[in-house]
């Protein structure tokens, strides 16, 4: 590393940083650049624009279009791999000796390949994705979707060995850090990467509850559903449902309520508003893998914050949040809050957990001394 040059291969383009995984990158790219590294950025592109922010970033960045062909499908190797090999890629990997970041088991397809045997190797880990795919399975309306995560679920639990021929993996999460120990011996725990400097909570009262994901993928679709149908239904309370592309079944279910109104495809900006502006962000999920930028990101800026079991089990973040698995339990405690202002106390708690568990710079710290 004493040219201080590391390449990086990004499974989609980082920027917007708008979505769980690109948020990751985006800001892992910002903190190594902080540090001194010098960036080489490859992104695997399928109708996200290229950037001028990274541009600016990076030393240089390279764009390579995602294979989107159906016949892959039927390859042996997962989907989400086999569509992002690029030959270009690898002869832009063989232009210096430096090390290569591979992000997400996505980008993974030439970690095997032996021209980069004697390289320096790390992948980061953003789910077990095996286990993602097969609770994207589980919640999926559509017969042939089903099938697909299924089938790609399977691939990916074959196509994970290749993480033992990286000289280190880094997990995302505590719960993923030891799930990987089981199978591997070069694991080591690198926190989430997030756009959050330092806690900054809004003083006073919110006028309502706030959900907010990309409602395209069916975990959130379910959760959002959840608390429709579940948690708000015959409530009081407010709720705003916010994040891209809601789904028919969830419009419909939101119409039959008087007290529940949904945000479709709004801003990044216009989220962390409502993020500040919510009296509670309750964030649900049945999908207990990777860690959720999103429950980072209502710590750091929101007030109270409800979650259940799997959105926190094993993650540090346990005693930062109101836990309640039960749907009438989770009900009492949002009319509790709602009229509750929010206690200093809980802010400077946030602030010890925060700063020392989840701050970039020693993320950053912990990702070079690996490297």
């Amino acid at each position: 590393m004493s040219a201080k040059h590391i390449h990086i291969v990004s499974f989609d383009v980082p920027d917007p940083p708008n979505y769980g995984g690109v948020i990751d990158v985006f800001y892992k790219i910002k903190a190594l650049v902080a540090a001194g590294i010098k960036i080489h950025l490859h992104c695997f592109e399928y109708g996200r624009a290229e950037s001028v922010a990274l541009e600016d970033l990076c030393e240089k960045v390279y764009y390579y279009k995602r294979e989107m062909n159906s016949r892959l499908l039927m390859n042996s190797l997962p989907y989400i791999v086999v569509t992002r090999r690029s030959e270009r890629l690898m002869e832009h990997l063989l232009e210096d000796t430096n090390p290569i970041l591979f992000e997400g088991l996505h980008s993974c397809y030439h970690l095997s390949d032996p021209r980069l045997s004697d390289r320096r190797k790390l992948v980061r880990t953003h789910n077990i994705e095996h286990d993602y795919y097969s609770n994207l399975a589980t919640v999926e309306k559509t017969f042939f979707r089903k099938i697909y995560f299924r089938r790609e679920a399977r691939k990916l639990k074959r196509f994970e060995k290749v993480l033992a021929l990286a000289d280190h993996v880094f997990a995302i999460s505590r719960s993923d850090e030891g799930n990987l120990k089981k199978r591997y011996n070069n694991v080591s725990l690198v926190s989430a990467f997030h756009p959050n400097d330092q806690v900054n909570i809004k003083e006073g009262r919110g006028e309502f509850a706030l959900y907010h994901g990309n409602l395209e993928v069916g975990e959130n679709n379910e959760a959002a559903l959840f608390l429709v149908e579940k948690v708000f239904a015959g409530s009081i309370v407010p709720l705003i449902i916010a994040g891209k592309n809601p789904s028919k079944e969830l419009k419909g279910a939101v119409e039959r309520k008087i007290n529940v109104s949904i945000r479709g495809n709004i801003s990044t900006k216009e989220i962390h508003e409502l993020i500040r502006e919510a009296q509670i962000n309750i964030l649900p999920t049945f999908q207990a893998t990777g860690i959720k930028l999103k429950l980072l990101a209502a710590l750091y800026n929101g007030r109270y914050c409800i979650v259940n079991s799997p959105m926190v089990s094993n993650t540090g973040l346990e005693q930062l949040c109101i836990i309640e698995d039960d749907a009438l339990a989770m009900k009492q405690k949002v009319e509790q809050l709602f009229v509750l202002p929010f206690d200093a106390s809980e802010k400077e708690k946030r602030e010890l957990v925060l700063n020392h568990d989840f701050s970039n710079k020693e993320s950053v710290r912990i990702l070079l001394e690996l490297i």
